[in-house]
């Protein structure tokens, strides 16, 4: 575990690590009990979720299913609302800002594999992580791939695959996700 937790974003790690896979094991073991927790019971939801990761706000909401592969590396800020079937790979840090809302079906990964076939044979993996501004709206079915930050004011259109940094005050939208139009108050 030590060793794991001296990685510096974009290290290369062996994923079968026993340590990768306790984490994952321990963090699949939180989800399950999350996920069991039934929908009229949204006080025991929060004290699970506030188990699982790392930080949390005073206000948080999230909706099962959700799935991560460690949890601790989850922080979120104020306000923060997830809609059904949220998952986060988080072997590396995903950070949240203030008032942000996921909508249903969104992955938002902090692993990634080598292009090269002897990597992956290798079992390589490289984590990454993703930084999510505050006042960020994440529509159904988006992707965020490793290495991303997210600016502040940020609609990201459903269905959109996020694989570049997005600057703040912006819509994003498309595969990959491109800026559409500027965000102003009115």
């Amino acid at each position: 575990m030590e060793e794991l937790e001296k990685l510096k974003a974009g290290d290369w790690y062996d994923f079968r690590d026993p340590a990768v896979a306790q984490r994952k094991a321990r963090a699949a073991q939180l989800c399950q009990e999350f996920n069991a927790i039934p929908a009229t019971a949204p006080d025991q939801q929060t004290a699970k979720i506030r188990e699982i990761f790392g930080s949390t706000g005073q206000r948080v909401s999230v909706q099962v299913t959700f799935n991560c592969d460690y949890g601790k590396n989850i922080h979120v800020g104020e306000d923060f609302l997830s809609n059904y079937n949220l998952t986060i790979l988080d072997i590396a840090p995903v950070t949240f800002g203030h008032n942000v809302m996921v909508g249903p079906n969104v992955d938002i990964y902090t692993v990634n594999h080598p292009l090269t076939p002897a990597g992956r044979r290798g079992y390589l993996a490289k984590a990454q992580p993703v930084t999510i501004g505050n006042d960020v709206w994440i529509g159904g079915k988006v992707t965020i791939n490793p290495g991303v930050t997210i600016g502040n004011n940020v609609v990201i259109a459903s269905g959109a695959v996020v694989t570049h940094d997005v600057p703040d005050n912006v819509l994003v939208g498309g595969v990959p996700a491109k800026v559409i139009r500027s965000l102003t108050e009115k």
